[in-house]
């Protein structure tokens, strides 16, 4: 038992962004409708890191409370990830959390994932064939137009092999829209 609880804390971190309530609950949708049933294992999320060390839950416990107001998230066109499709992610809001938070991890504890250029997405679909993607980016692109929302709380997860355990949800500050 001890062994299992050392090994769990030593899991790498996932940090997430999750949308405003009917945003959210929309991308949810689309990922239960278009995500193969038994790889759709985890809420439908913003990655913005895949893998800090667990050594640093503390530090980002501590400083993931200190931000207030919700940023703006623009979800642009969908596009193509081979096997799956993600709509792009237009925050600068975003981006400048994520760099505050980079800052508090050295680069050296930093995997190469989550030291390299930031591509924020919402991915709705994966693990299919590349026909079946290539499919339903037709059909979700025809007419899209950008969706502007909020972000409503970040969350920290420990990655458990596949499945990940929530540790904290950070909400922000509701904004209205305008």
């Amino acid at each position: 038992m001890s062994q299992f609880l050392s090994e769990k804390q030593e899991a790498p971190l996932i940090l997430t962004l999750e949308l405003e309530k009917s945003v959210q609950d929309w991308a949810q949708s689309m990922r239960e409708r278009h995500f193969p049933r038994q790889r759709n294992i985890v809420p439908a999320h913003i990655t913005l890191f895949h893998a800090l060390p667990a050594d640093y839950a503390d530090t980002l416990l501590t400083h993931l409370t200190g931000y207030q107001q919700a940023p703006c998230v623009t979800i642009e066109a969908p596009f193509l990830l081979g096997r799956g499709v993600a709509y792009r992610i237009l925050s600068p809001e975003i981006k400048a959390v994520r760099e505050e938070i980079a800052a508090l991890v050295p680069p050296e504890r930093r995997t190469a994932q989550d030291r390299a250029r930031w591509h924020p997405h919402l991915t709705i679909q994966n693990k299919v064939s590349p026909q079946k993607a290539r499919e339903l980016l037709e059909q979700l692109s025809q007419g899209y137009e950008p969706v502007r929302t909020y972000g409503a709380a970040l969350r920290l997860w420990r990655y458990l092999g596949g499945p990940w355990e929530l540790l904290v949800r950070t909400p922000f500050t509701p904004r209205s829209h305008s």
